[in-house]
C-alpha cells in the first residue's frame, strides 16, 4: 500500500537573479521570505511563502534551465476573477482565461520563463462571469 502524502511542501524554482525574482514574486504573487527558513538563503534556497504558509517556493539562483514544470495554484471562482484582474494590472497585459471545459486556467511566466497557472474547477460560475 502506498503511504499517503500530506501536501506539497515546496517547489524548486530556478532563477538567474534571486533578488530580482524575490521582488517579482512579492509584487505578482504576494509571496514573501519565510523567516523560519531564511538561514538557508546563504548556501541554499530562498524560501518564499504566502501569509497562511500553505504555499512555499524555494528560489535557487542558477543558469536558465531548458526543462520546466508548470506550477499550478488552485482558487475558487471569485479568486480566479480577482487573479485575472491582478495579473493584468501587475504584468501590464491581459492574461487570457483558457476554458478546459471542466476548469478555467490563467497561464503566465516569471521573468526567468518559469511557467505558472491559476486554475479553478468552478467552471459554470466563471463562465457566467466572463
Amino acid at each position: 500500500m502506498t503511504p499517503s502524502l500530506e501536501r506539497i511542501d515546496h517547489i524548486h524554482v530556478y532563477v538567474a537573479d534571486r533578488a530580482a525574482a524575490q521582488q517579482w514574486y512579492a509584487r505578482v504573487l504576494g509571496l514573501e521570505p519565510v523567516p523560519e527558513l531564511a538561514f538557508w538563503a546563504g548556501t541554499g534556497p530562498l524560501t518564499l511563502g504566502n501569509p497562511s504558509g500553505s504555499v512555499h517556493i524555494a528560489l535557487f539562483e542558477r543558469p536558465a534551465q531548458a526543462c520546466r514544470s508548470t506550477i499550478a495554484f488552485a482558487v475558487d471562482a471569485g479568486g480566479f476573477l480577482a487573479w485575472r484582474a491582478h495579473l493584468a494590472a501587475v504584468l501590464g497585459r491581459a492574461v487570457e482565461a483558457v476554458d478546459h471545459e471542466a476548469s478555467w486556467s490563467l497561464y503566465f511566466t516569471d521573468p526567468d520563463a518559469n511557467p505558472f497557472e491559476i486554475t479553478s474547477y468552478e467552471h459554470a460560475a466563471i463562465r457566467a462571469s466572463l
